[in-house]
């Protein structure tokens, strides 16, 4: 637990310094703002795609996240000057994290829909936050490049979250060669979900929303719960702890009403609980 709920409630009233923040329809969008350094990772966007996505996480009136970016790189990984050392002036105002703040684990967490829309190349640790998405839509431009070994280094978080989408010998060839793929490339190997040009992102983008909106989101985020925990629970223990996640969905409101719209034929009204 990385925020109390205290923390978690003041949300809406930070000011964050390289993220922006828009909610509606209960949609959250995060969108990289740091087109300066290429979207780069330092430790104060790192803080703040946790905190923002925490606070989703918890947040039944938010039933999915977009994650994008401005100018003309999707993400540069980390920023290693910051995270040397060096400062970084910032008005954030979002408060310090309890504990270690890691990325690949806040995603997982979420437990709800989050799609990236990515718009241009995603490097190194970028790949966190497009692996730690559950869909990706990408223009034909976007190229998803590692080359943490050219700089003497290794993509040592990012293989593993690379290691829940792609066979282990595609993943280790891809970090051990400082390989590029191409979208179309990543298309194949599963990492992104869809192509489409660039003039047609922003209505893929809003076309698989509307979709998943229609569904139940207290169903979508029990799901997304159960997926996580899978990773954690016994193999001979899976079924059993399943089930019971299924007679906790089966007391939700949203499994009632969606039982009664279906018997009254009509569309239901989901509440998110």
């Amino acid at each position: 637990m990385l925020y109390t709920t205290e923390q978690r409630a003041e949300f809406k009233g930070h000011t964050f310094a390289h993220l922006l923040i828009e909610e509606k329809d209960h949609l959250l969008t995060l969108t990289l703002n740091r087109p300066e350094k290429k979207n780069a990772l330092s430790p104060i966007l790192f803080r703040e795609i946790a905190y923002a996505l925490t606070c989703a996480s918890y947040d039944n009136n938010i039933w999915g996240v977009v994650i994008a970016a401005n100018g003309d790189v999707f993400c540069a990984g980390a920023d290693l000057k910051a995270f040397a050392g060096a400062q970084e002036t910032t008005n954030s105002t979002i408060p310090e994290p309890s504990g270690e703040v890691v990325l690949g684990d806040i995603f997982s967490a979420l437990h709800k829909p989050c799609i990236a829309k990515v718009h241009a190349p995603v490097y190194a640790g970028g790949f966190l936050i497009v692996c730690g998405c559950t869909h990706v839509i990408s223009v034909p431009e976007a190229t998803y490049s590692l080359p943490e070994v050219k700089r003497g280094l290794y993509p040592f978080q990012v293989m593993q979250s690379l290691l829940q989408i792609m066979p282990a010998r595609t993943v280790l060839d891809f970090c051990i060669r400082a390989k590029s793929m191409t979208a179309t490339e990543a298309e194949k190997t599963g990492l992104v979900s869809k192509v489409v040009e660039k003039e047609n992102l922003d209505k893929e983008v809003q076309a698989l929303i509307d979709e998943i909106f229609q569904y139940s989101p207290t169903a979508i985020r029990m799901g997304l719960e159960a997926f996580d925990d899978l990773k954690k629970v016994p193999a001979a223990e899976a079924h059993v702890y399943l089930k019971q996640m299924l007679s906790l969905a089966i007391q939700t409101n949203d499994a009632a009403e969606g039982m009664k719209a279906f018997i009254e034929k009509r569309k239901p009204v989901w509440t998110g609980k």
